[in-house]
């Protein structure tokens, strides 16, 4: 700590080094020993862990807008199951060359093989009928239609999980599906084929996220990652000689190979998150992937979602945030 050097009135103070120059001078013996990338990781480590996990967690649910808006780039013109590869197969490669050094064999190493095969089975059910549906629909929409994943596996999890929900995180259930219900408008919404199938893709999640919770107790989560995507990626690759059609241009080779790696990336960003920080602070900062679906989709497809989904996603949000807030585990009592 500097010493303070308090003056008499009117004395003459000396010129002080300026904020700047003296924190150059401070870091730069790091720099040298460290070089760049290890100053950056000093910096890094001095941010508060709640706050890094709220960052990473920003940063990993943006790669799902460009990622979804990638994929409704394709759709029209390309089949789902080589859209549904590509997003498999490079979410599957950049996990691997994110876990495969650190764990090497360990990696598909599993006490539940069955669960996380259904687990894999789960996420590309999901992935598959979201693709058919992204086309039909703006990208805000079919994001917040997704949000109710969360409500359904709080819905889900006293039947299937035996664990204790609450009456007001009923009530923020039950509120959180009406929401839903204003962004379908059933006999209105139902004309359109992909709202259903958005409905089918979030039960699906919602269950994989389920089958992850149960899974967990037994296979470290690097696992659980790698067989999320080595079912689809193997799936798909089977089919993909039969539907396969080549690229039509770089743009949409480059875009191919975009969905994947973001997908792949995001999904590890927010695992790193979830590890900086308590759940209830972290996954509240997920909604922040429905502002970039708006933006994107006005950019990209000048598509806006209408008054009525605006109000729903209002009210899905309200409820995802009550039900994170009310699972918050109780503060601990001070011994006496």
């Amino acid at each position: 700590m500097r010493a303070r050097i308090w003056f008499a009135a009117g004395a003459e103070r000396e010129p002080s080094i300026p904020p700047s120059a003296e924190t150059a001078a401070r870091l730069r013996p790091h720099l040298k020993k460290h070089g760049l990338w290890g100053l950056l990781r000093l910096l890094v480590r001095r941010v508060p862990r709640v706050l890094r996990g709220v960052l990473l967690m920003c940063a990993g649910v943006s790669m799902f807008p460009f990622m979804n808006a990638g994929v409704k780039w394709l759709s029209p013109h390309y089949p789902v199951m080589e859209i549904v590869w590509a997003r498999f197969t490079g979410h599957l490669l950049f996990m691997l060359l994110v876990f495969l050094p650190r764990y090497g064999g360990r990696l598909l190493a599993t006490r539940r093989p069955v669960v996380q095969i259904g687990r894999s089975l789960l996420m590309l059910v999901s992935n598959v009928v979201f693709v058919m549906a992204i086309a039909r629909v703006p990208l805000a929409t079919a994001s917040a239609i997704g949000f109710t994943s969360p409500l359904i596996v709080t819905a889900l999890s006293l039947p299937l999980l035996g664990e204790s929900v609450g009456a007001r995180r009923w009530g923020a259930v039950c509120a959180g599906f009406m929401g839903a219900l204003l962004i379908i408008r059933p006999g209105i919404g139902f004309i359109n084929p992909a709202v259903p199938l958005l409905l089918v893709s979030a039960l699906a999640y919602a269950l994989y996220q389920i089958a992850t919770r149960w899974v967990a107790a037994y296979d470290n989560a690097a696992t659980g990652i790698i067989f999320t995507a080595l079912l689809g990626s193997l799936f798909a690759s089977l089919v993909l000689p039969f539907v396969f059609e080549a690229p039509r241009s770089l743009l949409d080779l480059f875009v191919f190979a975009a969905i994947g790696v973001l997908g792949g990336a995001g999904h590890y960003l927010i695992i790193r998150a979830f590890h900086l920080g308590p759940a209830a602070a972290i996954a509240p900062f997920g909604y922040v992937e429905l502002l970039g679906s708006t933006v994107l989709g006005y950019l990209i497809f000048n598509n806006l979602p209408d008054i009525w989904t605006w109000c729903g996603a209002a009210v899905i949000i309200a409820s995802g945030l009550a039900i994170a807030f009310l699972s918050r585990p109780a503060p601990r009592s001070k011994p006496a």
